[in-house]
């Protein structure tokens, strides 16, 4: 498993922006995605934007447009950028990776990348909470 930590979450008025970071302990050769989850208070926790190591993405419907999810190889980094922040994004947001997994490997049209169970590591979360 890799480590995860999250960073960037707070309080925002609603239409404003904010910018998460995931620092991850090392990034897979092989077999290896991420992505950003959210769950809200008596809630499912739902996949939010998934990316692979070539960079290809999925953004879930509810933020499409909204959300952007991108990672720096080089500092082991996973961002996700929210823009036109609702009140109805107010969750605690979690990066997930999977290492080593050999489906991330095919590339993001051949997994559920919004799904949890693609990932084996997780980070503690950051709060975002937006006020209308």
């Amino acid at each position: 498993q890799v480590q995860l930590v999250e960073s960037g979450g707070g309080s925002v008025q609603s239409g404003g922006s904010l910018r998460l970071s995931c620092a991850v302990s090392e990034f897979s050769d092989v077999g290896y995605c991420m992505a950003w989850f959210r769950q809200a208070p008596g809630k499912e926790r739902e996949g939010v934007a998934g990316i692979d190591r070539n960079g290809d993405t999925k953004t879930a419907d509810l933020v499409k447009g909204r959300f952007t999810v991108s990672q720096d190889i080089a500092k082991n980094t996973l961002y996700l950028s929210m823009n036109s922040l609702k009140p109805d994004d107010t969750a605690m947001y979690y990066c997930a990776a999977a290492h080593r997994n050999p489906m991330c490997g095919l590339g993001i049209a051949y997994y559920s990348a919004l799904e949890t169970y693609i990932y084996d590591s997780w980070g503690q979360g950051t709060q975002v909470t937006v006020s209308s």
